[in-house]
């Protein structure tokens, strides 16, 4: 009796597994085609666009950073950052090694340029915290001007303060 009960119930537990299996292909075929037909998952091909007269392409934005990272690139050299607060501001409290590039003097360039800095070189973009936005129009405007890896540091010099790193007073 106890070995029909045992039967019984494994053929129970396979015909569940045998429905749910069938269920999840049929509900999840077309992944699953793409899947052996090798395509991405979850990707959709690139569609290439082509912008129409008079309308204009979509705007490359600086990607944020975290302060962990910008300590660490900030300690090893490898990135220059740049406060887009007022010079006044900048004159006052920055991070320690940092350049200072006012948002309103980048406006008023034709191509806003860091001097010495190489087209190439890792940069990021700080202001006075998630509140204010001129690193990220920096960001914009130094993307436009032709620098390539140009982050944006939400945070910035309050969260740098937060962490007990170094700030400097007066110009560099």
């Amino acid at each position: 009796m106890a070995q029909k009960s045992w039967l019984k119930t494994s053929l129970e537990i396979a015909v569940i597994v045998l429905a749910s299996a069938l269920f999840g292909i049929a509900w999840n075929r077309t992944l699953l085609a793409d899947a052996w037909r090798g395509a991405p998952a979850g990707q959709a091909a690139p569609v290439p666009q082509q912008a129409a007269p008079g309308s204009q392409q979509a705007e490359a934005l600086p990607m944020p950073i975290a302060l962990a990272q910008v300590k660490e690139l900030h300690d090893s050299g490898q990135a220059v950052l740049v406060d887009a607060r007022s010079a006044a501001s900048f004159a006052k409290e920055h991070i320690a090694g940092a350049r200072s590039l006012p948002l309103e003097e980048a406006t008023r360039q034709a191509t806003p340029q860091l001097k010495g800095v190489a087209k190439d070189a890792v940069i990021i973009a700080y202001c006075n915290g998630f509140s204010c936005h001129d690193s990220m129009d920096l960001g914009k405007l130094l993307i436009k001007a032709g620098y390539a890896s140009v982050y944006v540091f939400e945070g910035g010099l309050p969260e740098w303060r937060d962490g007990g790193y170094p700030t400097s007073g007066g110009k560099q």
